[in-house]
């Protein structure tokens, strides 16, 4: 069969060389990061301190747009951070946490970094509320929308989650946070630019936030934060620098006077270079569609799947495509010993807890390059030593 997105192989140099089964922890980079990051040093060596009015002070509201046009969000509405923890640490700066409506609901399947930050604002008077997992692949939806309730202030929640690659139903979830008054705030991470829908206004989120470095390809470096504009103009955010100021060359003395959003919710000096280093994997995103990365999603995943029955291995993601993001987690005899084993065959794959071995094709990836990976498996288990592989 014909495969279409196959051409742009061509511009992710690693795949010369390895079998790259891991976009879900970090994307490959595409050939044109090089030429960006010189242009960086390049600006940086020739105009110093210039580049910033000619280049550089502009740029967070370029790739900020850039990363809205992809989720359907308004233009100006995302500001730009270096990881999702600030970003969700910018929403949480806007909230008191001292009063009755002091709730924090989110799930146990939720990626640890943002959890521990959560948990921390207990020291702020947030009470947070975990609800668990059945299984360990799904998020329960009736429990997790009956614990939102009128003293629910925050919901921050992972629309794909990170171990098992479950989609969570974000419209229900917004709706009924808006029901009782509370906030969502949307993890984006494993979902933009995995082919899974996300439609930032039609669902009325009202934060939403990620990074460029899995899906998107981008590299580390650059996470963004959108805020619904009718509440980016009355919140006021205390997690702020200079950048946030209306007037920031004035380095005026004392409390700050907001910027317009989306920079009102910005910090410090930003992340230059890795803003440059996102640029040539958005684009190559956004020429391909949401669409069509979904659809060879849904099919390589189906595969995976396919395999894994096939030998009687444990499969820790969900059938249903529908409710599937980008990965498989596959838990085969001694899972985390052979994940070791892959890496030193060059096919990248990552392992765990819980899960097993992570495997997330993405739009460059071919199906004999998944068929190969289950081949090695096999390999590998045959090897092993009576002892260890039982």
């Amino acid at each position: 069969m014909s495969d279409p997105l196959l051409r742009y192989r061509a511009e992710f140099p690693i795949l010369e060389k390895t079998t790259y089964l891991i976009s879900n922890s970090l994307g490959a980079m595409p050939r044109g990061v090089a030429g960006s990051l010189h242009q960086y040093a390049e600006m940086w060596a020739t105009r110093g301190v210039r580049a910033w009015e000619e280049a550089w002070w502009g740029m967070a509201l370029e790739i900020g747009n850039q990363i809205g046009a992809l989720m359907n969000a308004p233009a100006n509405s995302i500001s730009l951070h270096q990881n999702v923890t600030q970003c969700q640490a910018a929403v949480a700066s806007c909230f008191d946490f001292s009063g009755r409506r002091n709730k924090v609901v989110y799930t146990d399947m939720n990626f640890p970094s943002v959890m521990y930050f959560w948990e921390a604002q207990r020291s702020r008077g947030a009470r947070v509320h975990m609800v668990p997992t059945d299984d360990g692949i799904t998020v329960p939806l009736e429990r997790l929308l009956a614990a939102i309730d009128e003293e629910t202030l925050l919901v921050p929640i992972s629309h794909v989650i990170f171990r098992s690659s479950f989609i969570n139903d974000a419209r229900a979830i917004v709706e009924r946070a808006h029901q009782v008054g509370a906030h969502v705030v949307l993890d984006c991470f494993q979902s933009l630019g995995s082919g899974v829908h996300v439609d930032i206004a039609a669902w009325n989120v009202d934060f939403a936030c990620g990074g460029v470095l899995k899906w998107l390809c981008g590299g580390p470096g650059t996470a963004y934060l959108y805020v619904r504009p009718d509440l980016a103009e009355k919140l006021e955010p205390t997690f702020i620098g200079w950048i946030a100021h209306e007037n920031p060359f004035a380095f005026e003395v004392g409390r700050i006077r907001y910027a317009q959003p989306p920079y009102k919710f910005m910090n410090g000096t930003p992340n230059v270079a890795a803003m440059y280093a996102a640029r040539p994997g958005l684009d190559i995103v956004s020429k391909i569609g949401e669409r069509a990365i979904r659809e060879k999603s849904i099919r390589l995943t189906s595969h995976i799947i396919q395999l894994a029955d096939k030998r009687g291995w444990r499969v820790n993601a969900p059938r249903d495509a529908a409710r599937r993001g980008g990965t498989v987690a596959v838990d085969m005899p001694y899972s985390q010993e052979v994940c070791a084993e892959l890496l030193k065959r060059n096919i990248l794959v990552d392992w765990r807890p819980k899960a097993g071995v992570r495997m997330s094709p993405h739009f460059y990836n071919k199906e004999e390059e998944i068929d190969a990976a289950f081949a090695a498996v096999e390999e590998i288990l045959a090897r092993m030593p009576a002892a260890v592989a039982g």
